[in-house]
């Protein structure tokens, strides 16, 4: 039997970065989020709202709501945000 080798030691962890889909113009999004195949990035400043759902990229305007999260939604046309006046559903933001 072989004595006992020490371990080798631990690597720091690395993080992956999120892949940017959304235009350089907009900046860093205030929030980004996934669920299932919808992905969105939300911008405070410009008040936009981007969604990704496969290769389709749709803009929002989010008026005066400020997006933090997205809810469970079984269909993009159903999805509802969390935002600083409740929930709002997608179908009641501006499409640009």
């Amino acid at each position: 039997m072989e004595p006992f080798k020490p371990m080798a030691p631990m690597r720091p962890l690395q993080f992956s970065k999120p892949v940017r889909w959304w235009p350089q113009e907009l900046g860093n999004p205030s929030s980004l989020g996934s669920q299932n195949d919808l992905h969105y990035a939300y911008f405070r400043e410009a008040r936009r709202l981007l969604l990704r759902h496969g290769q389709e990229i749709t803009s929002y305007d989010t008026g005066d709501h400020d997006i933090s999260g997205v809810a469970q939604a079984s269909d993009i046309r159903h999805a509802r945000f969390t935002s600083s006046h409740g929930e709002v559903e997608l179908a009641s933001l501006r499409r640009l």
